[in-house]
């Protein structure tokens, strides 16, 4: 048996029909830019996160150094982030000429809430939360440091779609929360896409001139902007999967506890659930001091895994600049080393997932 670690296709082929008639549909209207499509999108995606405003934009990147920019932050600026997320979400705060501030996460691979205020500074200007692998970050205290020290609050909620702490959804505990809607999110298009949501109408007015040139009204700019519009085309397909994606998630919740309930503890460390936050598993993230084996011997029985992610953004190429080395952040460095993700995907059979569990187990 070949099991690929994710499978894209499923989800396609899960609601066929109604993807193809909106894209037919969207096709034939002979509108492809910022139209009906767009704004039904955003506001059905504001209601679905409980947001007043969503924006949406080009790409999750997009939306992380968009929302930096619009929030005033640059040179001689810092943002604190943990220091085991993807790459992007640095980029979003070093695009703008600030600098990332890391902190190590927690057991949950979130952010750890305890580390935050000791990093503070007066240049320190936001907190930018990452909701990592698809469970909300702990988001009440938090958001109190962020009130208590005048800051703003970013979430980067790529991987969170429909997550919430005690009843509130990811992304509106902050100014802005920033998704991306790649295809292999829970939320996914079919090309690049993404999108923010807010509270504030003026982040929301400004983002919405940003994002198209710079201007509010054709060929009139009021500053130097962007080119970062959501597509119809994407805007349309995305709204199909929204009315879908509280069952999706479902799905891999389901996936999930079966995981959790036969996978060999004594061999691997599974993942945890925060007390009052939920996870809408964007990954099923596995830890082993045996990694590099564990991965060679699932690939010997056609088992796909990737590793998410093998090198922290602190010890990148990218950011050699910032002068860090191995050993300044030995939490981080440590889940980068024993971190592996398992397939996971909607459509995914029980004849597939018992072979992984089997495999794995054995090893």
């Amino acid at each position: 048996m070949k099991i690929m670690p994710n499978r894209m296709d499923r989800g396609f082929e899960l609601y066929q029909d109604e993807f193809e008639k909106k894209a037919l549909k969207v096709l034939r209207s002979g509108w492809y830019v910022l139209g009906k499509e767009v704004s039904s999108f955003e506001e059905e995606f504001a209601a679905y996160t409980g947001a007043k405003y969503c924006v949406g934009l080009a790409s999750g990147l997009d939306a992380l150094w968009i929302a930096v920019k619009i929030l005033g932050i640059g040179p001689g600026d810092e943002v604190i982030v943990q220091g085991n997320t993807y790459i992007a979400s640095v980029m979003g705060i070093t695009i703008n000429g600030a600098a990332p501030v890391f902190v190590e996460p927690d057991e949950f691979y979130n952010i750890d809430a305890s580390r935050i205020e000791e990093k503070i500074t007066p240049r320190t200007k936001a907190i930018m939360v990452v909701h990592l692998y698809g469970q909300s970050s702990n988001m009440v205290p938090i958001a109190a440091l962020a009130e208590k020290h005048g800051l703003f609050l970013i979430e980067d909620c790529a991987q969170s779609h429909g997550a919430d702490f005690h009843g509130k959804m990811t992304g509106t505990f902050g100014d802005i929360g920033c998704f991306s809607f790649y295809p292999s999110k829970n939320l996914g298009a079919f090309g690049d896409a993404g999108a923010i949501v807010t509270d504030n109408k003026q982040i929301a007015d400004d983002i919405r001139v940003f994002r198209n040139y710079g201007s509010e009204k054709r060929y009139y700019n009021r500053v130097v902007g962007a080119n970062s519009r959501l597509d119809e085309l994407q805007a349309g397909l995305l709204r199909v999967r929204l009315r879908h994606l509280d069952e999706l998630n479902r799905e891999k919740e389901r996936l999930c506890r079966k995981y959790l309930e036969h996978l060999d503890r004594n061999r691997f460390i599974l993942p945890q659930i925060r007390d009052g936050a939920t996870s809408v598993w964007h990954q099923f993230v596995i830890r082993s001091s045996r990694r590099d084996e564990l991965i060679e011997y699932l690939n010997a029985h056609g088992i796909g895994t990737i590793i998410h992610y093998p090198i922290p953004p602190h010890l990148s190429e990218a950011y050699r600049y910032l002068g860090m080395k191995e050993g300044s952040l030995p939490v981080t460095e440590r889940y980068a080393r024993e971190v592996l993700s398992i397939p996971l995907y909607n459509g995914m059979t029980e004849e597939e997932q018992d072979y992984v569990i089997e495999h794995m187990n054995r090893f």
